[in-house]
This record gives structure tokens, sequence and C-alpha cells, in this order.
């Protein structure tokens, strides 16, 4: 049975996709599919009955499948997709039913949203009409008032150039600069104070053709040092939209002369700093963080790869590297000193990795950040994301005061195979937990420890593949407060060494004798099989991990 569709909102003012996702978005929904880009046209909302086969929907409709969930969503949304509509948002919960529905959606070039199980339908579609119907009164907003997190960019720029930064619009309106306790010249003072710079200084800027220069493209300006009009040396970068001009970023030379990583740096944040600006006030934080739930999505394989690479401009089928970092405090800290590191380090890596690929994407998963470079290329691959792994980690040495380590994970052909980069830099960075003293590695470095690893994962899973004998070593352990099950492993550790063994344990050689000598009476296990040794180091492995988590 076929029932008229309930129009929820009417208007004549259509929407791309991408404005209304910002304000709908997380937590609401997750981007699934968005075979023809985020900015096809969403035009009014529609609520689809399950009981409906076509007709439901109309060009530009934003469709929401209230009733049906999963696979039993699929014809609903091949027929909204024949009608015309841009998007359709359906309940999912598993993850083969996500796929399912993302491939059906792909298949019929309709985007694809994934509602929460928890949220209430009539709240998405409120949050959908309002989006529509404030399409007009945002598309004039003054861009230069879009100023999202740019005093943190700024702060993060002035760390990396060891200067002192501002970033303007192109007004010369100060929109956002670093704290700093260093000395500033005449020029950064009135700027500051009058949150714009001052006439005659921003005349001699254009007397000496800097603006011109910055609103040229992304070459840095460098400006010489002028003590007899009180400017100290100093570097900008133009912000762009395209061929666009939005702003700048300036560096001042402080007390010490900028790094050499300063160009660099610039040019990372200029970029960064564009996809604020170019965004609507309403807009301002939304959009990077769509960009960020986009790539958590693809990481996590539940966002279509071709998506993605239309958002951020790249070419999906050229190979693609996932590096993920992680901080390792330094002593004992609080959660909000915590949070504070870990946002400066998120920081360092956004301009850092914005630097080096304009496409390239950071987002924060858990406690760890995760950067996706495409477009790679096909020869140096691998190579090009640890040389740039291994600089933001020394940048990040320098400027932080938390260690940071980092795994990459090997270079895939396409970017829809970058959830398998991503695992595997995980694994690394988990093979780099107990040692302090490793910054960077990558598969080919942890590659013993990786295999360990996976292989105690298996066992864990399985308790059939548990060996009873340990199992009763251990619970003899506890019953006479005795350490077998220790020393047994102490004495596999370091190779059956007695003298290695027993200083670890800091116990005499002949008390460990005795007790490797008491594990192996008490389990009937002979050392002197090579299958038996693996297998029981392993089983001891085992529960040192599972006591230790």
């Amino acid at each position: 049975m076929v029932r008229d569709v309930e129009s929820v909102g009417v208007t004549d003012v259509g929407v791309p996709l991408r404005q209304l996702l910002a304000a709908v978005g997380d937590p609401l929904v997750d981007v699934l599919a968005a075979p023809r880009g985020l900015d096809v046209e969403v035009r009014d909302v529609v609520i689809v009955d399950p009981e409906e086969e076509s007709g439901s929907a109309r060009d530009s409709d934003f469709a929401l499948v209230i009733g049906a969930r999963g696979r039993a969503a699929a014809p609903l949304v091949r027929a909204a997709a024949r009608d015309g509509a841009t998007v359709v948002a359906v309940k999912v919960g598993s993850d083969p039913e996500a796929r399912a529905l993302r491939d059906t959606a792909i298949a019929g070039g309709i985007a694809l949203l994934g509602v929460r199980p928890e949220v209430r339908w009539e709240r998405l579609e409120a949050y959908a009409h309002n989006a529509i119907d404030n399409a007009r009164l945002t598309s004039d907003a003054d861009v230069g008032e879009a100023l999202g997190d740019l005093f943190s960019l700024a702060q993060t720029v002035a760390a990396m150039t060891d200067g002192i930064v501002s970033i303007e619009d192109t007004a010369s309106r100060v929109l956002a600069y670093s704290r700093s306790d260093d000395e500033v010249d005449e020029l950064r003072r009135l700027s500051i104070l009058g949150r714009q710079g001052p006439e005659q200084y921003l005349a001699m800027l254009r007397e000496w053709g800097v603006y011109q220069r910055l609103r040229a493209g992304e070459d840095v300006v460098r400006i010489d040092e002028r003590p007899d009009l009180g400017i100290r040396r100093r570097m900008a970068v133009g912000i762009h939209a395209g061929s666009q001009p939005l702003g700048s970023i300036w560096v001042q030379e402080g007390r010490r002369p900028l790094s050499e990583r300063s160009e660099r740096a610039l040019l990372g944040a200029a970029r960064l700093a564009a996809l604020q600006l170019i965004r609507q006030r309403s807009e301002a934080t939304a959009g990077p963080r769509l960009r960020e739930n986009l790539l958590a999505g693809l990481l996590e394989g539940r966002v279509d790869a071709r998506s993605v690479a239309d958002n951020i401009g790249a070419d999906a089928d050229r190979p693609a590297v996932v590096a993920v970092f992680t901080l390792r405090p330094m002593g004992s800290v609080d959660r909000s000193e915590l949070e504070l590191h870990r946002a400066e380090m998120t920081g360092l890596i956004s301009v850092h990795a914005s630097a080096y690929r304009r496409s390239a994407l950071v987002t924060t998963i858990g406690s760890r950040v995760y950067v996706l470079l495409p477009e790679l290329p096909e020869r140096s691959a691998a190579q090009s994301a640890l040389s740039l792994t291994r600089e933001i980690v020394a940048a990040a040495k320098q400027h932080l005061t938390s260690r940071v380590q980092a795994g990459v994970g090997s270079a895939v052909p396409t970017l829809d195979e970058v959830a398998e980069s991503r695992a595997e830099a995980d694994r690394v960075l988990d093979a780099l937990v107990h040692d302090i003293d490793a910054e960077v590695a990558t598969i080919s470095d942890v590659r013993a420890q990786v295999v360990i690893s996976e292989i105690l994962t298996v066992l864990q899973g399985n308790e059939r593949y548990r060996d009873a004998r340990l199992t009763a070593l251990h619970e003899h352990d506890s019953e006479h407060a005795t350490g077998l099950a220790r020393s047994l492993l102490a004495y596999l550790d370091h190779f059956g060494e007695v003298k290695a063994a027993s200083s670890a344990l800091h116990v005499h050689p002949n008390t460990l004798r005795y007790r490797v000598r008491r594990a192996t009476d008490l389990t009937g296990i002979d050392l002197a099989d090579p299958t038996e040794r693996l297998n029981t180091h392993l089983q001891l492995l085992l529960t040192k991990r599972t006591r230790h988590r």
C-alpha cells in the first residue's frame, strides 16, 4: 500500500548537503556514502513510510526513512534514489547492515546518512528543516567573522616558528593572535590594541607591495627589519580559497630568530585557516568537524572512500598512508592538563600535515590522533609518510612537554583500503607502549612484537586453546603464594640463561633453578621440546598481558 508522503518542510531555497551536515551533523548522523559529493542541493525534507514503494520523494529531497531499519530499508533507499532525492537517512545497527545499505546508496547515486539508534526522528527533522529555512539568511554572512579556533591555530604557529603571530582578514582586521611575553614591535602593539593595523603602517606595506604579493598566491613574504620605523623582521602568507584572498597570517620575530620551519608552518596554517574562514558564522567549527567525522568513518570502514575523496578534493585511486600519534606524558598529569597537551599535539600535527598535503585529514579517535595522507607518489608513498611523521614527532619534542610516539601504516594502493593501513598503524603503536625510547616505527621495525601480539589476541579469544596445565600452575601460585609461573616466564624470556633471568627477578640463581624445576614437575611440561617451550612461553605471555590490562 502506497500512502501520501508527509512533507515536513517546503522552501524555494536549497542548501548544499555539506551545510546541512554542519547544522545537523555529529552526534545525530554519520555520513555513510556520498557518491555525488557533499555539494549536492537539498531543497525539502520528507518522511517516507515503509509501505511506500515509489513516488515518495521528489528532486533534491532529504528523505527520512521512519519505521524501517538496516537491510529492511534497502527498497526505500532505492526508491528514493529513483525519485530523485538527494539524501536519505536510515537508522542502522550493525556494521554489516551499514555496509549493505552503503552499497545500495552508491549504486543508486544517493547520499546515505546513518542515524544513531538513540536519536529521535523529530529532533533530526527539526534540525534539517531549520538548516534549509536558514540557508538564505546565512548565505551572506561575513566570512571574516568565522573565527573557528583561530586563536589556537595562532598559538600553534607561534610555537612552531618561535615568533609572535597574528591572523588578519582582507581588511587587515586582527582576527586572532598568539599569547606572548616576548617583546612586540610598534606595529604589532598598535594592531592588537586597535584590532587593526594603523593606517600609516598599512600604507607603507602597500607601498612596498607586500599586500599585492600576499593576494597573488601562497608564497611566503619576508619583510626586513626597519629600526627607524619600529618594525622588526617578520614573515607573512596569504590565506586563499582558490584565487580568492581571505586574509593573511603574520609572524613577528621576537628575542630569538624565526625557526627554519617557519615558512612551512605558515603555509600549513594558511590552508587550515582557509577551511575556517570560507564558512559562514554558523559553520565556523562544524565544517572542520565534518571533515574529521568523515575521516573517522573512513578509518572505521563505515564511510565510502570516494565520498571522502570528493570532499577533500583527492584522487581515491592513488596510494595513501595512515599514521597514528599518541601522547606519553612525562610523569603524572591531571586530566585537564592531558587534554591541553593533546590539543596542542593535534594542532601541531594538523599544521604539518596540511603543509605537506592540502588534502590531508586529521581526526581524533579516543586518545589517538590519526593522519590520512592521500595521493602519495607510488614509488615513495611509505617513505614520504615516514619522513613527515618523523618531522612531526621531532617538532613535538621541541615544542610539547609530553613525549609523542607514532606508528606508520603501510602504503595502500587506493583510498578504499586505508582501514588496513590504520589497523597496521595501531598495531605498530601498540608495540611501542613498553619502549620508552622509541619515537616512530613502521611494521618492519616491530614486526616480531606485532606478530606475537596478534597470536596472543587469537589465544585470548579462544578458551579451547588455553593450556590447562599452566592454568593449574597459576592456581598453585595463588594458593601457596609462590612465584613459579613468573619465574618460568623470566627463564623463557632470557632464553634459559639462569644468571640473566635470576638477576631480572632479583633472586639467587639456585632459587630460580629450583622454581623452574618445580614448575615443570607440577605441569609435566618438557622444556627440551621446542614446540612445548614455545607454547608455554605464549601461554605465560598471555596471562601477563591479561593481568596488566
